[in-house]
């Protein structure tokens, strides 16, 4: 039989961390105080001081809306290199009618 893993709100980590970083609390102290063990306490308070010092957390999976703007970007990106590549196709196929016009006339 395999334990499952306890998950915490956003809410309950800010409040964990606060302890440790506003209040003076040690991991120890803090873990202990909210029912935790330690190794559950630590990497709230890292999370919460790097997200002050300005370091946006990373995820490992990305949010419906985080997905949604990646594959927004990935076709703009695909939009941006076809325009680029008819604007190129357009110029040549110009340059060719000038010649053959400019061969006519002469």
């Amino acid at each position: 039989m395999t334990k499952q893993r306890r998950t915490f709100t956003p809410e309950f980590k800010r409040e964990a961390a606060s302890l440790v970083l506003d209040q003076g609390y040690s991991h120890i102290e803090a873990a202990r105080s909210l029912g935790l063990v330690e190794s559950d306490s630590s990497p709230m308070g890292n999370q919460l001081q790097a997200e002050r010092n300005g370091v946006t957390p990373t995820s490992k999976a990305p949010t419906p809306e985080q997905q949604k703007i990646q594959e927004l970007e990935a076709r703009i990106n695909r939009l941006e290199r076809e325009k680029s590549i008819l604007k190129k196709a357009t110029a040549f196929l110009m340059a060719e009618e000038h010649e053959r016009l400019c061969v006519c006339v002469d």
